[in-house]
């Protein structure tokens, strides 16, 4: 049964990767999206900013980035192709796979603004490696949220008040906790708390994923 649940999960995935590689526009969208908004902060700011600032810029650009690269994941799915989905897999593996789908493809987004960042916003961070890690973990925990609004969203047809009115009180403690994480690779002093708050922040991503399987049958019946 769990291998079944893998080749399900894995299947579906890969036709949303094939869906990304065909609609190249979407994707090249996104990518467009990070740099434009980037190269007007740079021509905004005139020069480096402080190591709070970077941060803190750094955090809004993956908030507004993962809500464009996510939201549209139940959006493309039309109520024939969900139909048909019901019957070849069930409604866990389906939601699960558009999770893992969308932690890949907003790591890769974070990746690829962190670049960006860099190149043209000055590199402040004392410990490269630890932000990328840093980086890749908020990336999934944003995807992971913003992924189950999508759902909800999506099968309730509200879909950009819904999730601005479900979003922000849950986003607001994960992009906080995010903030406070990374401000430690921007020092070289050893944060005595930081394994508690990186534990609390995977805390809340298993429950998110928890809340998804659970909750997404019940709407995937509508």
């Amino acid at each position: 049964m769990a291998r079944t649940q893998i080749n399900h999960i894995w299947a579906l995935v890969k036709k949303d990767f094939l869906l990304e590689i065909r609609q190249q526009y979407t994707f090249y969208g996104i990518l467009l999206y990070i740099a434009s908004t980037i190269f007007v902060l740079y021509l905004a700011m005139g020069q480096e900013p402080e190591d709070k600032v970077w941060n803190a810029l750094f955090w809004m650009i993956q908030l507004f980035i993962c809500i464009n690269a996510v939201s549209k994941s139940f959006l493309a799915e039309s109520k024939g192709r969900m139909l048909y989905f019901y019957t070849i897999a069930g409604a866990r593996d389906f939601v699960l796979a558009k999770l893992l789908f969308n932690v890949l493809l907003m790591v890769i987004m974070s990746l690829v603004s962190l670049i960006l960042f860099q190149l043209l916003l000055g590199n402040p961070v004392h410990n490269p490696l630890k932000f990328v890690g840093i980086v890749c973990l908020g990336g999934c925990s944003l995807s992971l949220v913003f992924t189950f609004l999508a759902a909800i969203a999506a099968r309730a047809q509200q879909n950009a008040a819904l999730m601005a009115i479900m979003g922000f009180p849950l986003i607001i403690p994960q992009v906080l906790l995010l903030m406070r994480i990374a401000n430690t690779a921007f020092s070289d002093v050893i944060q005595s708390d930081l394994l508690k708050i990186v534990l609390m922040l995977v805390g809340l991503d298993i429950m998110v994923i928890a809340l998804a399987v659970i909750l997404f049958p019940f709407l995937w019946k509508d």
